[in-house]
């Protein structure tokens, strides 16, 4: 039975191995502290967080995200360890959106379970309000003993408050070091959309962690095993038949909005079925770990047909959790991909594929549509199965397309020459969906070329007119249209804060603007590199958005400077690559470009039919 726990109170443990769940409900960053019998931290080693993820017994998630599972093994500490605290604190925003302070969200819940996930305490933090860190909880060694203790103690001055009030030294340096780790690690996350309403929530669950019938124990408190989808508005399936999946099966005005909630949902479960098969196998194998080593450890089974039995034994068990585990897995996957079925040929333009049959019947819009989509992820598990990667409009970030040369998932190499022509083109295509979601004249693209290098690559967008201008060409070209771009900045800016949004000169375009920078640094002094970080961080609050096409490395002798302008920018790559991360558990998934079909003129169509719109619109 599950102990609810308050504040200040306590309860045994009988288990040496245990998981520490964490649900918020908004990115959180969860670190561990050990402390000695004073509590005292020793210093830097004595933490593990997101930089440095694993100590002794110990080990926590490497990037934010709403949930978190971390791996505790009391006997592995050392005996100079008496305490292990978990610490939670909302991520460094550095100007991004986001919460600042636990008052504003949902209070964390905090679970500690064996490796079963059958929970032994659980405890939810309460009160907080302009607190930005927390000591959710702390395991304790007393007479030999472990315990658990719900503590929920509450800084505003976040981590390195926290980390000082913990004794150690080196707070100040640390809480610096953990932002930049999560900063790393937020950089690479798909950014969730606004959260679904209690009566929008999907009805699908996860697969439960596999637990044999020869443990006695039941599936985890809260977390139901698998069960067929029940979609309201569908057709009732006959008893033992999951019922048959339809499109548009989610909450929301339109069709649109119940598509993009729908793929949403989608991707969500995909990320929670798939953390709890492998927490079910984490499972399997440290059991069957620990029943090996329980039989070597027993002169008696070392000898004879004794010791060969109890490792048959330890096997078998194994392989039958895991393929428990693996068919509740498949259950769900199979629910996923007949929904993936019916959604996939539904999708609007905005949301679809190039080789979708919503485009040979394309029309420029006359509204901006929900999201637009920038490719498709999946996950090892489930490699049938693609989620399109849908992100709300406005952009509220930019992209760089990462040109450096790569090795492809599939063994395929790609150089440095085709890696970058190959960047040039998926930027291409996604420009080119940008320019066909907008209404006629409201969203404008330009191009900053400094050598002419992507000319070939940049064909469609020239070809059937749809840029602002010409390609920028030139150190000439750079500073003017730089010049120009971080001016509309400062205008907007000043109007805005004016309480004048309406003075802006007569005549001023007001459409979204998206710079596409290629081949960088080449071309670029000083003074541009300043105005790319500058519309990085400021231009997209008034509508202004980079795409910088650019290999990294060749940029390194600015050293740390452009730090801050990569994790603003949304990573993508030319061809599949496994960097993207699900704002939920943090899986690793691999990101597909948008690729148009070969021998297929669906994009230059499309970019015609644009062009000729703007040009109408112009008369």
């Amino acid at each position: 039975m599950t102990a609810e726990l308050v504040r200040g109170q306590n309860h045994p443990l009988s288990q040496s191995r245990l998981e520490i769940r964490i649900s918020a409900g908004t990115p959180v960053v969860a670190t561990a502290a050990l402390g000695d019998e004073n509590g005292r931290i020793h210093g830097v080693e004595w933490v593990a967080h997101p930089g440095a993820p694993t100590q002794p017994g110990l080990e926590v998630p490497r990037q934010a995200a709403a949930d978190h599972r971390l791996a505790v093994d009391l006997d592995a500490m050392t005996d100079a360890v008496h305490r292990v605290s978990v610490l939670l604190a909302l991520p460094a925003q550095g100007g991004s959106p986001g919460p600042t302070r636990f008052g504003a969200v949902a209070a964390p819940f905090v679970a500690v379970t064996g490796l079963d996930g059958g929970e032994v305490a659980s405890y939810t933090i309460t009160g907080l309000e302009a607190e930005s860190a927390v000591v959710a909880l702390e395991l304790y060694r007393r007479q030999g003993a472990w315990k658990v203790r719900a503590v929920g103690q509450g800084y505003a001055g976040g981590l390195a408050e926290l980390l000082t009030d913990q004794g150690l030294p080196e707070a100040v340096q640390l809480a610096g070091s953990i932002n930049e780790a999560v900063a790393r690690g937020l950089a690479r996350s798909v950014q969730a959309p606004p959260a679904r309403t209690s009566d929008g929530d999907r009805s699908r669950q996860a697969a439960a962690p596999a637990v044999g019938p020869d443990q006695g124990g039941t599936a985890p408190q809260g977390t139901p095993g698998p069960v067929p989808p029940s979609y309201g508005g569908q057709p009732q399936a006959r008893p033992g038949q999951p019922a048959q999946p339809v499109a548009g099966d989610a909450t929301g005005w339109s069709m649109e909005e119940r598509l993009y909630n729908q793929v949403w949902g989608m991707f969500e479960d995909l990320a929670r079925t798939t953390a709890a098969y492998r927490s079910a196998v984490d499972f399997a194998e440290s059991r069957m770990d620990k029943e090996l080593e329980q039989a070597l450890s027993d002169p008696r089974s070392r000898i004879g047909g004794q010791g060969d039995a109890a490792r048959e034994t330890a096997r078998s068990r194994h392989a039958q959790l895991v393929g428990q585990a693996r068919e509740s897995l498949d259950r769900d996957l199979a629910q996923l991909a007949a929904e993936a079925e019916v959604v996939e040929p539904a999708l609007p333009p905005a949301f679809a594929r190039w080789d979708n049959p919503a485009w040979h019947a394309y029309r420029v819009p006359m509204e901006i549509p929900m999201a637009v989509r920038l490719g498709d992820l999946r996950l090892p598990e489930a490699d049938p199965i693609r989620i399109p990667m849908l992100l709300r409009l406005p952009l509220e970030r930019g992209m760089w397309i990462d040109s450096g040369r790569a090795d492809s998932l599939d063994g395929s190499f790609t150089d440095s020459h085709e890696a970058r022509r190959l960047a040039v083109e998926t930027a291409v295509a996604h420009a080119a969906r940008l320019l066909a979601v907008y209404p006629a004249g409201e969203f404008t693209v330009h191009v900053i070329d400094p050598a002419g290098s992507g000319a070939q690559a940049l064909a469609p967008l020239t070809r059937t007119g749809v840029l602002a201008g010409p390609p920028a060409q030139g150190a000439a070209g750079v500073t003017e249209v730089l010049g120009r771009l971080t001016q509309r900045v400062d205008l907007v800016q000043m109007a805005l804060r004016g309480g004048a949004p309406d003075a802006l000169p007569p005549g001023f375009d007001a459409s979204q603007q998206l710079l596409i920078v290629n081949d960088f640094p080449h071309g670029f002094d000083d003074r541009a590199v300043n105005q790319l970080r500058y519309l990085a961080d400021e231009g997209p609050s008034v509508g202004v958005h980079l795409m910088m096409v650019a290999d990294r490395e060749e940029s390194s002798a600015y050293g740390p400077l452009l730090d801050p302008l990569w994790r603003s920018l949304l990573r993508l790559t030319p061809v599949p690559d496994d960097h993207l991360a699900d704002p939920w558990v943090g899986h690793a998934w691999t990101y597909e470009p948008p690729l148009v079909p070969p021998g297929s003129q669906v994009l230059e169509q499309v970019l015609t039919q644009v062009a000729a719109a703007r040009r109408a619109g112009n008369r």
